[in-house]
Order: structure tokens, then C-alpha cells, then sequence
């Protein structure tokens, strides 16, 4: 069954730039019903929502001030979403960091990880058919870093496997047959954006930190407007539990099956 945007009340967070606002300007020109835009860049989210809202009628967007990490801010936003659209059909958990620097390390659990997950589970409180919902969809942003060896990023790596599982677990027809949420996972490539930049990224290590501009030279990159239609295909075509690699610059790809044979080797470990 192929989905589509049209009419649908969308909520993305980290969205005011990057890979998050092609999203954005793609479900508008797809004739999205509204987007709400959760992001701490208030510039930034302010400037986006006025350039949509000039080109596609007011209040197609609203930008709405949310650090994700903060549970009330957060729950906040879902309930004036809600109230004002009267529902949410995708929730897209987009912010994140990437920087293993020891004084970073800990907000980049807690945005990667933590507010991902809360986030999720309050969709699902809001979307699940077994409790008054309609159903709807969660996509869930991990990486390559999750499926691939990248030793130069161990606490980012560990925070895209999280979302990985997670996903996963939460699209098991343990509950998509009693909610009607599907929770899809996408992992990115590198993508061009400000999150992978000498900037932006950090370690641990001295000596990895020194290397980190040599080590995005090595890097296939994609483009965020490329990485951005992918999660729209992902969002179209994704069975509940799915898992999609973007990257490159190609098309989305499925790699449910490979992942599941993966996973497959070792669970004569835990069943009978």
C-alpha cells in the first residue's frame, strides 16, 4: 500500500534546517494539511515558517521553540498541535548531534536517544486505534553508523544503534496490530548538512578530534534534499518495522531483510 502527504498533520522536530526543512518544504509541496517545525534555532524556524506560510497560505507551517529534550516543552507542543488540527497523522524525530567531545557527549544521548523514544511513545499515546486514535506513522532517524564499523564516533554509533532497535521493536506487530502506528526507521549516509562538520563534531580523543577533517574527506556524501526524499519515499512504501538506508545520493533502499537475517543468527539464543 503506497501513502501519501496529502491533508496529513505532520510533526518534525529539528526542522528548521537541514535535512528536516527539505522534509518540510516537500510536504507542503505535497499539499500537506500542516507542518508544525519544532527547533531551538528560533531565527532560523521563524524565517522558514514565514517564507512557507508567504507561498502556500497561512498557517500551512508553524514554528514552534522546543528543545526536545525538555519532557514539558515537548508535551506542549504535541497538545497545541492536537488541539489546534485536531490530530497528528506523522511524527518525524529528526533532531539530533553528532559529538562524542565529554562535554557534549551526555546532551547527544539525551537528544538522540532519550527525547526520541519520549517522543515516540507520546505519538503513539496519541495515534494508537486500541485507545481512541486513528492510527498514523513514526519515523525515526538513525544512521549508517548504526549497521556500519565506525569507530571514530563509539557514543554517536551507540545512539543510532538505540534508535535502530528501538524502531524496530516498536514497528513488531506486537503492537502495530492493535495501534495501526507504523514506526519506520530510516538510516542516513553522510549528508551535507552543519550536524557533519568540523564545527559541529567533536570526540573524546584528541587524537580523533584532530582527524576529523581528514576523515569527512573519505566520506560519499548526499545531499539533504536528496537524504530528505527519501524519507518521503520511506514514508510512502515502508511496511510498519521497516528498516531504509538513504544514501549516496540513491534512492531510499529497504534493507528489512538483511537487518532481520542479521538478527536471526542469534536468536536461537534467547528462544526455544
Amino acid at each position: 500500500m503506497a501513502y501519501d502527504l496529502k491533508d496529513k498533520v505532520i510533526f518534525i522536530t529539528g526542522a528548521a534546517t537541514g535535512i528536516g526543512s527539505r522534509v518540510v518544504r516537500i510536504a507542503v509541496a505535497e499539499e500537506a494539511k500542516h507542518v508544525a517545525i519544532l527547533d531551538i534555532a528560533v531565527e532560523a524556524g521563524i524565517a522558514f515558517q514565514n517564507e512557507l506560510n508567504s507561498k502556500h497560505g497561512n498557517n500551512k507551517v508553524q514554528f514552534i521553540k522546543c528543545d526536545v529534550t525538555n519532557t514539558e516543552e515537548l508535551n506542549a507542543a504535541f497538545a497545541k498541535v492536537k488541539d489546534e488540527f485536531g490530530y497528528i497523522d506523522i511524527v518525524i524525530n529528526n533532531a539530533g548531534v553528532l559529538n562524542d567531545n565529554l562535554q557534549v557527549y551526555v546532551k547527544q544521548i539525551n537528544i538522540n536517544v532519550t527525547a526520541l523514544v519520549t517522543s515516540s511513545l507520546k505519538a503513539l499515546e496519541l495515534m494508537r486505534k486500541d485507545e481512541g486514535g486513528k492510527g498514523g506513522v513514526v519515523i525515526n532517524m538513525s544512521s549508517i553508523a548504526a549497521i556500519c564499523a565506525v569507530p571514530d564516533t563509539p557514543i554517536y554509533s551507540a545512539t543510532k544503534a538505540a534508535v535502530l532497535k528501538f524502531t524496530t521493536a516498536m514497528g513488531n506487530d506486537l503492537y502495530y496490530s492493535r495501534t495501526g502506528v507504523r514506526f519506520l526507521t530510516v538510516c542516513f549516509g553522510a549528508t551535507d548538512t552543519p550536524l557533519l562538520s568540523v564545527e559541529k563534531m567533536g570526540s573524546f580523543d584528541s587524537k580523533v578530534e584532530a582527524g576529523i577533517a581528514e576523515t569527512l574527506k573519505k566520506l560519499k556524501w548526499q545531499s539533504p534534499e536528496s537524504a530528505a526524499r527519501g524519507v518521503v519515499d520511506t514514508y510512502k512504501n515502508g511496511a510498519s518495522g521497516s528498516v531504509w538506508l538513504i544514501a549516496g545520493g540513491k534512492p531510499a533502499v529497504e534493507v528489512t531483510e538483511l537487518y532481520n537475517k542479521g538478527i536471526a543468527l542469534f536468536d536461537h539464543l534467547i528462544y526455544n
